[in-house]
Formats: structure tokens, sequence, C-alpha cells
């Protein structure tokens, strides 16, 4: 079983329509179980495979979710190219809320996730200058703007910590830093995927205006969900266009080879266990 396309649906987005020949599939990983089982299924004439965040039902906290359990599982089934869709707020009175965007650059500001597959014995550092594929990247702007979504090229998207959001003090640092949307999730995903070597990058749905704004100095869940609900079918669509769009071969980007010079400790160095726990990963490059 293999397939290349793999969708992680966020607030809201917790199934994806359309989808045929579906098989439900419950699997366990070297680091635990993933947020919910994986649906897969054909649309737009490739093999998919969708897997909600924070679980249906939205069950899981952003810190709660076993983001290297999700990676794994979606590596595990052969998945090249990740397209996250979740939810942001707006930094930019330009970004308004149910504009989608699409980040070029990623600034981690959390404190409690395991952003890492490496450790017992076995140290890995890959580059993160980039940390969103730039040939996915392009699909999904292409993707998002298809659909009639004003969609914005580029910007930073900081990753915090949550679940509480900003303060009005945090959030205006964060636009005097120059950031354009904050969020919760991406930022884990982006490294644990760079290790995995899968290509991805983030369609990133504005839903408020986060608390800086005069007109949105008190951001709920509810004014949240209300703004990304109304625009969480445009964000299907919009997947699905950037899946039309994925080609077979992937080509002008270094994700697939991201490993490759990143492996520090000698082969001979390497526990046993875990070169088994991570040979998913670092197989092709064992001798």
């Amino acid at each position: 079983m293999s397939v290349k396309i793999g969708v992680i649906g966020g607030s809201g987005f917790y199934q994806m329509e359309g989808l045929s020949d579906i098989e439900e599939i419950d699997l366990d990983t070297p680091f635990g179980k993933p947020s919910d089982s994986l649906i897969l299924g054909t649309i737009e004439g490739k093999r998919v495979v969708f897997l909600p965040r924070h679980g249906v039902g939205h069950r899981l906290l952003p810190s709660e979710i076993n983001v290297r359990a999700n990676i794994y599982a979606l590596k595990s089934l052969g998945v090249e190219w990740i397209i996250s869709v979740s939810a942001v707020g707006s930094l930019k009175s330009e970004i308004e809320p149910r504009h989608f965007v699409v980040p070029d650059q990623l600034y981690d500001h959390t404190k409690n996730r395991v952003s890492t597959f490496f450790g017992e014995g076995l140290s890995a550092h890959v580059s993160l200058a980039h940390p969103f594929c730039p040939i996915l990247r392009e699909l999904i702007y292409e993707g998002g703007t298809s659909v009639g979504v004003t969609t914005h090229r580029g910007g930073t998207y900081i990753c915090m910590e949550g679940p509480a959001f900003s303060t009005q003090a945090e959030s205006n640092v964060y636009r005097h830093l120059g950031f354009d949307v904050i969020g919760m999730t991406a930022a884990t995903e982006a490294k644990l995927a760079r290790e995995a070597e899968i290509c991805y990058a983030t369609l990133a749905c504005s839903t408020d205006y986060d608390c800086w704004h005069p007109d949105h100095d008190n951001v709920t869940a509810e004014m949240i969900l209300q703004h990304l609900l109304a625009n969480v079918e445009t964000a299907k669509e919009a997947a699905k266009a950037i899946i039309r769009r994925i080609p077979d071969e992937r080509t002008g980007c270094t994700c697939p080879t991201a490993l490759e010079k990143s492996i520090a400790t000698n082969q001979k160095s390497i526990p046993d266990a875990t070169r088994r726990k991570l040979d998913l990963l670092i197989g092709k490059y064992m001798t």
C-alpha cells in the first residue's frame, strides 16, 4: 500500500468529502498512536490519505497532538507530500478574516513540544532555513487562488504554545517583529516532516485579527470557529485543486534528501534499538 499525498485537516476540517474507494486504517507507530484513524481514498484521480490533526470532534489541544506519530504514520504509507490546512490569526490588516495565506517562513515560539524523531543515541540536524517546501507552496497558492479566495503568497507564521490565545502585549510584539500570521501547530509539523523527507507546506486560513485589532480585542474560540466554518468548504475545494496539481515525481526541492548530510552520529555508534526504530527514516542511508 502506497499513497503519495497526505492532507492534515485543522480546526473545523475533520473529514474530506468527495473521496471514493475509502479505506479507514488504524495505525500504531514507534511513537504511539496518531491523532485519529487515517482515511485513504481517491480524489481528483489520485490516492490521498486524510488525517484530522485534532482528532474527529477536536479532542486534542495543540500541545497534546502526537505529531511524531502523525508524521511517521503518513511516512509509513508512502506519503511524499503533506498539505497542511490550519486556522491562523492575522497580524496584518491586509490579511483579513477568511483570507488564505501560504507562509514561506516560520518562527517557533512553542515551549513544550517534541519536534524531532532523533535522540536515543542518534544525532541528526536537518536544514530548516526554508521550512516550507517551495514547490508545494506554489501549488497551494495556485489552488487557493483558483477557488476565488484572496490568497497571500508568503509571510512568516509564528507558532505559539497555546492553548490560550495571545495577550494584547504579545500580539503587539509579534506585529512589531514583522510576523504575518499566528497559529499553534505548523512548527512541529514542519520540523518533523523535514526529518521524514516529506514535502510540507501550509494553507493557513485567517479566522481573526488576533487581539491587536481595535475591533478584535477579545478573540474567542466561538469567533474563530464561526469564520473557519464559513470558509471550511472553500478550504476543502482548495485542497482538491492543490491535489490536482501535485506532480507524480518530486523535483526542484531538497526535501527528499534532507537527511542525506544531516546524520552526525557514526553509523557504528548508533544503538541497534534506535536504528530499528528509525529504519523507516534512515534506512536508505545505512550501510
